[in-house]
C-alpha cells in the first residue's frame, strides 16, 4: 500500500491576481452548481448544454461562458453568467451577469432555505428542495413551472435521472419519493427508518438511498420494495455515489469508513478504514470504463473530518494516498475534466492535489467560512468556489 503525506512545501499559493472575487452575495452560500444553459435569451450565445450537479460530476463545458448556481439561505438562487475570461499577469473577466429565483414563497419564521437542487440532462429545468419540504422546478427564465409537495420535512438531497423523467428527493422526514415530472405526480416511495441523507441514480431506472438509520437500499421504479439493502455501516450514511459503470456503489458515513458494494455479489466487497473520524464526502474520478478518459483507471476520493483527502484504488481494494494539507474538515471534492487534478475545500481553503504525483500543487487561502462547493471548466484552467461568507472565488489554474 503506497500512502503520501503532503506539506504545503511542494505548493505554489494562487496570488491574488489570479483570483477574482465577486461580493455582491449578502447571505451565506450554502453550495453551488456548475454547468451550462441551454437557449436563454439574456446571454450573447446559445450555449449547447450538458449540465451536470456539482455534487455528482465534472462540468462539461463546451466554450468558455462558465455559469455557476448559487443557493442561500434567504431562498434566493442567483446564477452567474461568467463571459470569455482572459488570462495574463493578471485575471480579469470580461463580463458578469446574474439572474435571480428569489420569488419561493416565505414559509414562516426562521430559516427554510433550500437544501438540494439540480439540474436536468439537457440543462433547460431546474429543481430544487427546500427546508419547507416541497420540491419545485424551475425554468432558466428564472419562472416557477410546478411545485411538488409531499414531504413533512426539509428535504436533504434531490436528484434527476438519466433521462429527465423522474427527479428523485430524500428527506429527514425518513422518505424517498419518486416524482413523474410531466404529470408532477408521486410515481413511488420508500421509507427509512431514519432520515434520508442522500440519493443517486444508478441509471434511468435504478436508485440508491442512503440514510440516518445505517442502512443503504437500493430500489427499482415499479417496485414497491428495495431490491438490495446493505448493511455494515455503524453510524450515519452521509453520502452514496455509484461508479460510473454503475457496477459498484461508493458510501461514506459518520463511522469513519468508505464501503463499496458491489451489486453482482450482493455485499460490501472493499471496506476502507484509513479515516481517523467520519467521512462526510466522496467522489468518483473522471476515468476509468464508461468515462471520456477510457484509458486511466478509475479512482475514488473521500473527505474527513479528520482533515485529510484521501485515494482509492477499488478495483484493488487499497488505499493509494492521504492527502494532508487541510487543518479542518474537508466539505467538497472536484476532480478536474481530465481526472489529473483534484481540489479538495475545508474552512477557508481550497488546495489543488496532482492526482499522479500525489501531492499538494496549489492553493488558496483568502476567504472566512467553509467552502461551500468547487468545480472546474471543461478545460481545466478555471476553478470557482464559493465561501459561506458569501464570497464566489474564481481561481486562474495553469500549470
Amino acid at each position: 500500500m503506497s500512502t503520501s503525506s503532503t506539506s504545503t512545501s511542494h505548493s505554489r499559493e494562487i496570488p491574488s491576481s489570479e483570483v477574482l472575487t465577486l461580493k455582491e452575495h449578502t447571505n451565506k452560500i450554502l453550495f453551488l452548481l456548475p454547468g451550462e444553459i441551454s437557449c436563454y435569451n439574456e446571454m450573447p450565445r446559445t450555449v449547447k448544454c450538458n449540465v451536470f450537479t456539482a455534487n455528482n460530476a465534472i462540468p462539461n463545458i463546451s466554450c468558455t461562458n462558465f455559469f455557476l448556481l448559487f443557493a442561500y439561505p434567504s431562498e434566493e438562487f442567483r446564477i452567474w453568467h461568467i463571459n470569455d475570461g482572459i488570462y495574463g499577469s493578471n485575471l480579469r473577466v470580461e463580463s458578469t451577469r446574474a439572474l435571480l429565483l428569489n420569488n419561493v414563497p416565505k414559509v414562516g419564521v426562521g430559516l427554510k432555505y433550500n437544501a438540494a437542487l439540480d439540474w436536468n440532462k439537457d440543462g433547460t429545468l431546474l429543481a430544487t428542495g427546500s427546508f419547507d419540504g416541497k420540491a419545485r422546478i424551475w425554468r432558466i427564465s428564472g419562472e416557477l413551472e410546478s411545485t411538488i409537495s409531499e414531504h413533512t420535512e426539509a428535504i436533504t438531497a434531490l436528484k434527476w435521472n438519466k433521462n429527465n423523467s423522474y427527479i428523485l428527493t430524500g428527506s429527514i422526514d425518513k422518505t424517498a419519493y419518486v416524482w413523474d415530472v410531466e404529470n408532477s405526480t408521486m410515481k413511488q416511495f420508500h421509507y427509512h427508518a431514519g432520515c434520508v441523507n442522500d440519493v443517486d441514480w444508478r441509471d434511468k431506472d435504478y436508485y440508491a438511498t442512503g440514510s440516518s438509520d445505517r442502512t443503504i437500499d437500493v430500489c427499482k421504479i415499479g417496485e414497491i420494495l428495495p431490491i438490495k439493502t446493505f448493511i455494515g455501516h455503524q453510524d450515519i450514511v452521509n453520502c452514496v455515489k455509484w461508479d460510473p459503470t454503475g457496477s459498484v456503489l461508493a458510501s461514506c458515513s459518520c463511522d469513519s469508513t468508505v464501503k463499496i458494494w458491489s451489486m453482482e455479489k450482493d455485499q460490501c466487497v472493499h471496506n476502507f478504514k484509513n479515516h481517523e473520524k467520519g467521512v462526510c464526502f466522496i467522489r468518483w474520478s473522471p476515468t476509468g470504463p464508461d468515462t471520456d478518459n477510457p484509458n486511466q483507471p478509475s479512482i475514488l476520493a473521500s473527505g474527513s473530518k479528520d482533515s485529510t483527502v484521501k485515494l482509492w484504488d477499488v478495483e484493488q481494494g487499497k488505499l493509494l494516498c492521504s492527502l494532508n494539507g487541510h487543518w479542518d474538515t474537508i466539505s467538497c471534492l472536484a476532480f478536474s475534466p481530465n481526472g489529473e487534478y483534484l481540489a479538495s475545500g475545508s474552512q477557508g481553503q481550497i488546495n489543488i492535489w496532482s492526482v499522479k504525483e500525489k501531492y499538494l500543487i496549489r492553493s488558496y487561502i483568502g476567504q472566512s467560512g467553509g467552502v461551500a462547493g468547487v468545480c472546474w471548466d471543461k478545460e481545466g484552467n478555471k476553478i470557482a468556489a464559493g465561501f459561506a461568507d458569501g464570497s464566489v472565488c474564481f481561481l486562474n489554474f495553469r500549470m
